[in-house]
């Protein structure tokens, strides 16, 4: 066994063409990512209820997205009109197969399946829609990669039940991951449980709070007790799915979804250096529950020195031992950094907003995300090293405004500039970490929606799509340069990146 490994260690180092070394599986899954809410639009067609998403407005890079109890004719909702993908799925899965894509990540809708989320019987409209969109994955070779909670939930259990907070919330979730656990267990292998389930570590954000677990109203006192309980929640949630799941197909792999921002301190100073620890610990004990199945001894610590009394069961944690994950799905779009404030509390508490800062190392982009592909190596080495799990890259990608020529081309090297170098350090990582990554798909592999702006013109994807941020314009799909630079990376399968 020893000679076998180090055998296949020689060839991997040793096997090169040009400046780059062959190193990635035959079957590694290059593709794409979306989520439906960004995407489908049809929000009130065919029985599908009003999500979440659905109660935010239009924003911009200087002005947030609202939150309307209310939806007012007065207001642009984006989500509303996503990009059409709902009529429009199979002309643009024929761009995908086009392109090459070997796997294409979406989410389902949960108000497609059950319109309130407390629903009796599920909504068979939309179980044939996700039938019809599997069906068509599957004829064109393209494997659908599939989330079931992507800031798309219910509305109805928000208005009714107070969203996460609620402990009745868990039941409504695992009956709609059941339902479509057994509509499509011959359709779909790849699933994963909550979209960035870790945002929410950052409390004082009101978006981030309603995004992930459809909390309104409370106040920035209460927000960090409220996120907690909300949190944890979701995550028996998400370790009863996990059970019922293998239960229902064994062969399923059911992944959680964290959100990687490697966070980095901004000195050598001590004080920095252990503010920044504490930070990652923050934002990243999600993963410790969904891969462990255990609470790290400094949150048990600091949830009971803070008299806040959640409702966490015994029969709760035995739950959380039990529904581990197969594999760790994350999002990569930048790193932070950190300094610490003049005066600590003995815990170290991370604010986000408050502790973080720019690293004067990196470029940003225009919507003040810092570009770090090392840090993308960093991460993966850092989850492989803590998790030993399989790691699955299903969200990377650059949004930024694009430029039409008279010609109908879109010259995007900037988006190609920043995929080939995020994937080169994803490429170390394997070759030379040993790390194992089962596939990557840039996000936005299409123009949608900005889920954290409401904007279209912050447009990521590889392909364009006519229409602004108020929904107008003919819909037209265009390829653009990175589309065929990515086709041919895929052919290549990411052995040559440059020509």
């Amino acid at each position: 066994m020893v000679i076998k490994y180090f055998l296949w260690r020689y060839l991997k180092l040793n096997n090169k063409r040009g400046n780059f070394i062959l190193a990635l599986k035959s079957d590694f899954l290059w593709g794409g990512a979306v989520a439906a809410h960004q995407v489908e639009g049809a929000w009130n067609e065919d029985g599908k209820g009003d999500s979440i998403a659905d109660h935010l407005t239009s924003g911009s890079v200087n002005q947030g997205r609202c939150i309307t109890p209310i939806i007012s004719r007065d207001n642009v909702y984006p989500n509303h009109f996503g990009i059409n993908l709902y009529h429009s799925y199979k002309n643009d899965i024929k761009l995908f197969a086009d392109l090459g894509l070997k796997c294409f990540r979406t989410s389902i809708a949960w108000t497609r399946i059950y319109p309130n989320g407390d629903d009796d019987v599920p909504n068979e409209s939309g179980l044939d829609f996700y039938d019809n969109l599997f069906d068509e994955l599957n004829k064109n070779g393209i494997e659908p990669i599939v989330t079931l909670s992507h800031f798309e939930m219910p509305y109805g259990l928000v208005k009714k039940y107070g969203g996460w907070k609620n402990r009745k919330l868990i039941d409504f979730f695992v009956k709609f991951a059941q339902t479509v656990f057994k509509r499509y267990k011959h359709k779909v292998k790849y699933w994963m449980t909550f979209n960035e389930i870790n945002n929410q570590s950052d409390f004082q954000s009101k978006l981030a709070l309603y995004s992930n677990s459809g909390i309104m109203g409370c106040s920035l006192k209460d927000s960090e007790k409220i996120m907690y309980q909300a949190a944890h929640y979701e995550l028996v949630a998400s370790a009863r799915t996990v059970i019922t799941g293998h239960e229902i197909n064994p062969n399923f792999k059911i992944g959680c979804m964290l959100a990687m921002a490697p966070i980095y301190p901004s000195t050598p100073n001590p004080k920095d250096i252990f503010k920044a620890e504490r930070a990652n610990q923050a934002r990243y004990w999600f993963g410790d529950i969904q891969c462990l199945g255990i609470y790290p001894e400094w949150l048990k610590i600091y949830q009971k020195q803070s008299n806040w009394n959640l409702d966490i069961t015994q029969s709760d944690l035995d739950i959380l031992k039990k529904g581990t994950v197969d594999y760790i799905g994350l999002s990569y779009y930048m790193s932070m950094t950190v300094e610490a404030d003049n005066h600590e509390d003995p815990y170290y508490t991370f604010y986000e907003e408050k502790n973080k800062i720019k690293n004067k190392y990196l470029k940003e982009s225009e919507w003040g995300w810092q570009i770090d592909p090392i840090g993308l190596r960093f991460s993966l080495n850092w989850l492989n090293d803590r998790y030993h799990k399989p790691l699955f890259i299903v969200e990377n990608g650059l949004g930024a405004r694009d430029t039409v020529s008279n010609k109908n081309e879109i010259h995007d090297q900037y988006r190609i500039n920043y995929l080939k170098a995020h994937i080169l350090e994803m490429e170390k990582a394997i070759i030379y970490d040993g790390i194992d990554i089962v596939g990557y798909t840039p996000w936005g592999i299409i123009d949608l929606i900005s889920a954290g702006t409401g904007e279209m013109s912050k447009r990521y994807g590889l392909i364009y799509v006519d229409q602004n941020n108020k929904g107008y314009g003919t819909g037209k799909r265009l390829l653009k340069d990175s589309y065929y630079w990515y086709q041919a990376l895929i052919k290549n399968n990411g052995i040559k990146l440059e020509e």
